[in-house]
């Protein structure tokens, strides 16, 4: 009576290894995304030798994806490629009026050029330059230019409703420490309370000095401080802070994207001991000022290298507008647009890879957060090979994550130290692209993307595609 059954499952077990062969991908790669529930169709995969040899692996390498943050390969290497290494974007200052005795008896103005790093830091050397330089009270105002850039105005909560996750951050001319601050936990128990730091402080942002310890696990201590982020004026507490988290920090975009560059530069101004009988707004060079220094940002090469390691979705979307305005590729003047970013992308990839090749590229913005974007695993490839052979390959291999050691890839079960891979993570897109040293000697471009529902489960799938380029596996 149990034949049946027992043949059943002997034809089974006898056609596993068949299916098993008819997949293109390498074992571990199937039973990984077996194990995630993932269907073979949901990974478009490439892996060719980077200097122009054999293909050793393609699956839907041709379809268009969304390749989430792998995205910001494109404008990273073409402003290393245009730009150069060294390049670095200018902030001037300016002032308007007569300058006698400390006093500035008209304005001071500050002029964006899309400069992603100008953090509180920097921003507070800027401003002691200008006391330096003789002006320590201002009887006009602080004019902020961000004119170069023309954004449209959409709300920060657009992408995915959370307005205070500082990846939504719209971009700026003038961007001032990433229109976010960093709130810090430290427990006090001995007064059963957490004492609360505000990073940088703001002018006219006020926020509760303390917040009550509860105990318990540090599971959503987050959402168990229940904060009112949403007010431009006060973050307040109702809730309590685990004190079995330790210190902690939480960073928040401000609720005021808008006021956040009025508040920052007045609080470092005043801190500074400057005085202002006017305000800081925003507004236009006036005609007619005085150019009073100008201040360059780190090099270009240190900016792709945060972008890509940690994939800062503010500074890409800096560095996407700040292509045409640095190549000159738009009237004197001009304000930046996102299609001129687009279209100057565009025409650069036109330009490496050909027409045909970038006929079903989509391209939203410059960091990947985007649903609408699209590409192909065969595009991705074969500009990682251009790359390969051109003069920036050093250093936009160097911009990459080192798995297991570094940036978004220090947690990756790939051999440590053996594969330079951008990471790309959205709600259904899972993606890694760049470069493995395989145990041959052999330098592999690989470009691995998910896209399903449940692609972060496929993590595991990626990881051992890496390792299997490692190890030189020919395909089955």
């Amino acid at each position: 009576m149990h034949r049946l059954p027992a043949l059943g499952a002997l034809l089974l077990a006898l056609l596993a290894p068949a299916a098993r062969a008819q997949s293109p991908l390498p074992p571990e790669v199937h039973q990984a995304l077996q194990r995630a529930k993932l269907p073979e169709s949901a990974l478009s995969a490439v892996v060719l030798e980077a200097e122009g040899g054999q293909r050793r692996l393609a699956v839907g390498e041709q379809l268009p994806i969304n390749p989430a943050s792998v995205f910001k390969l494109l404008p990273t290497y073409a402003a290393l490629d245009q730009l150069g290494p060294a390049w670095t974007w200018s902030t001037p200052v300016f002032v308007s009026g007569t300058l006698q005795g400390g006093v500035l008896d008209g304005s001071l103005a500050i002029r964006g050029s899309g400069d992603p790093k100008l953090v509180q830091e920097r921003l507070w050397l800027m401003l002691r330059r200008v006391q330096q330089l003789g002006v320590r009270e201002i009887r006009g105002d602080i004019l902020l230019d961000r004119g170069a850039f023309m954004v449209p105005e959409t709300s920060p909560a657009e992408f995915d409703g959370d307005p205070s996750r500082p990846y939504n951050v719209r971009p700026d001319a003038l961007m001032l420490n990433y229109k976010a601050v960093v709130l810090g936990f430290v427990p006090d128990t001995a007064h059963g309370q957490a004492l609360v730091t505000v990073d940088p402080p703001l002018a006219g942002y006020s926020v509760d000095a303390t917040v009550p310890l509860s105990a318990g696990p540090c599971d959503d201590w987050r959402g168990a401080l229940k904060a009112s982020v949403g007010d431009p004026a006060r973050l307040r507490f109702a809730g309590a802070f685990p004190g079995s988290c330790g210190e902690k920090s939480w960073p928040l975009a401000h609720p005021d994207p808008k006021g956040f560059n009025a508040r920052l530069v007045e609080q470092l101004w005043r801190e500074l001991g400057g005085k202002l009988a006017g305000s800081v707004r925003d507004g236009s060079v006036p005609a007619g000022a005085r150019l009073l220094f100008e201040q360059a940002s780190p090099p270009l090469l240190e900016v792709v290298r945060e972008i890509n390691k940690f994939s800062n979705n503010v500074m890409a979307e800096q560095l996407f507008l700040t292509l045409p305005l640095a190549a000159r590729s738009l009237p004197a003047g001009a304000s930046v647009r996102p299609e001129d970013a687009r279209e100057h992308l565009r025409r650069w990839l036109r330009e490496r890879l050909g027409e045909e090749a970038t006929k079903e590229v989509v391209i939203d913005n410059g960091s990947g957060l985007s649903r609408e974007t699209r590409v192909s695993a065969a595009l991705l490839a074969r500009l990682l090979q251009q790359a390969w052979s051109s003069p920036v390959m050093s250093e936009l291999m160097g911009s990459l994550p080192i798995s297991g050691t570094d940036g978004t890839l220090r947690r990756s079960t790939a051999t440590a130290g053996r594969a330079h891979l951008k990471t790309g993570s959205l709600r259904d897109v899972a993606a890694v692209a760049g470069y493995v040293l395989s145990n041959s000697g052999r330098r592999y471009v690989l470009v691995a993307v998910l896209n399903h529902p449940n692609a972060s489960a496929g993590r595991p799938a990626l990881d051992a595609l890496v390792q299997w380029a490692i190890r030189d596996t020919p395909a089955r």
